[in-house]
């Protein structure tokens, strides 16, 4: 697998757990068949291609970007779905999130 390659499903895997993050909302403690079946689907996938991604990319900085892809993700669907806070102080720390993830890309 190339670099590039790790890359990218490093960044389907961030998508996966935003999938699943998301979908813990709806599982209801896991009393929704459907939507917990695609909730831990997205995990394992997501957890599946993290696990691939560290063969190539180092794991701290997969690990890191991964986290920083959901985090981002999920805060950001929780403001325009869900309407959790949004407030400067909130946005600011959603920066650095974004800050770290990038430094980390362009670090290896």
């Amino acid at each position: 697998m190339t670099t590039q390659m790790a890359w990218f499903l490093l960044l389907v895997a961030g998508v996966l757990e935003i999938v699943w993050a998301v979908g813990l909302r709806f599982t209801e403690g896991f009393t929704r068949i459907w939507p917990s079946a695609l909730t831990l689907v997205a995990m394992v996938l997501s957890v599946a291609l993290l696990a691939q991604t560290v063969r190539v990319l180092p794991v701290g900085t997969a690990y890191a970007v991964w986290t920083g892809i959901g985090a981002l993700g999920t805060v950001l669907i929780g403001i325009a779905l869900f309407g959790e806070p949004s407030n400067a102080l909130r946005l600011g720390c959603i920066a650095m999130i974004v800050i770290g993830t990038l430094g980390l890309k362009f670090a290896v």
